[in-house]
């Protein structure tokens, strides 16, 4: 995990309908950037319908959300349409982002081991400066967390 305090590193990926983001167009803005396993999935989409639900609150703390995993665009906007999200989805199938933000690490499943996507929300400051970092989070206490933190 990245820590608080450092410059958070650029990207650029695609959302879920081929639009290309950075981080550096958000400049002026707090951002929730969340790294989360894959689509559709139960623990990712209380997750990611919770900052749905969440999503006016958040603009109006001066806050957009992004959340990011290695699931493709196709599989975004099928997750997007399936639950209605209201936010961005970056799909970053070749870990650029997930590598550079320190979340693609080992993880032990039924005592399997693999890579795969720690499940991390930060906080990025209006100057693109990491303020929180919450690894292993709660799904479905994370929304509501990161509203707190604002």
């Amino acid at each position: 995990m990245l820590e608080v305090g450092t410059k958070a590193p650029d990207f650029s990926l695609q959302d879920q309908n081929g639009k290309t983001h950075t981080l550096s167009e958000y400049a002026g803005k707090k951002v929730i950037l969340y790294f989360y396993p894959k689509d559709s999935t139960p623990g990712c989409t209380k997750q990611a319908c919770g900052f749905s639900e969440m999503y006016p609150q958040f603009i109006e703390k001066g806050a957009i959300v992004l959340g990011v995993s290695k699931d493709s665009v196709a599989s975004h906007k099928k997750f997007e349409e399936k639950y209605n999200l209201c936010f961005t989805l970056l799909s970053d199938t070749e870990l650029t982002a997930i590598k550079a933000y320190d979340v693609w690490q080992e993880k032990k499943n039924y005592g399997k081991v693999s890579m795969g996507v720690v499940r991390t929300t930060y906080l990025i400051d209006e100057n693109g400066i990491i303020v929180k970092a919450f690894g292993k989070v709660k799904a479905a206490e994370n929304p509501a967390q990161m509203l707190e933190e604002l």
